[in-house]
């Protein structure tokens, strides 16, 4: 989980929405991403996906059986959905989320019995630092609004 927060920082370091994940096998990683969505345009490059996709390559397989997911903020339905797919084993988050959190907070994806397959889930460590992380993300982020510095630009698309 502690490479998770380090991933985090890297996007919010980046004007991302700070989440870190690292899936993990037998002890060792094989895929770690961070939020990405807004340097790729792309709105499934959340930190969770880029884990699932860099482990995918390395594997050579879309399924990722007896691995663990670590993550900073708990998976949203779409990530959710991308763990079941790939026959994720076990799902570490740090702190949850009760806006969008699919394991738990909002709804229960993970262990769903129309499913096909049952994700085990655990709340893990560092749940402090990386709710710290995200307040502290926001917070600035609504401050530079409220000044005007963190505006987009007339011609974006919001």
């Amino acid at each position: 989980m502690a490479r998770a927060l380090e991933l985090a920082r890297r996007a919010e370091a980046e004007g991302e929405v700070p989440v870190g994940a690292v899936l993990v096998r037998s002890g060792v990683a094989i895929g770690e991403g961070w939020n990405r969505p807004i340097a790729t345009c792309d709105p499934t490059a959340h930190a969770e996906i880029q884990a699932l996709r860099a482990a995918g390559a390395l594997e050579r397989n879309y399924r990722l059986p007896g691995t663990t997911l670590y993550v900073t903020l708990e998976p949203c339905p779409m990530c959710a959905g991308a763990l079941v797919h790939a026959r994720i084993a076990r799902l570490v988050y740090a702190t949850p989320d009760p806006r969008t959190g699919a394991a738990g907070s909002l709804i229960q994806l993970l262990d769903h019995p129309g499913l096909n397959h049952r994700v085990q889930v655990e709340q893990g460590p560092y749940r402090e630092e990386a709710a710290r992380l995200l307040r502290d993300f926001f917070r600035a982020r609504r401050a530079r609004r409220s000044t005007g510095d963190g505006q987009p630009p007339a011609d974006s698309v919001t």
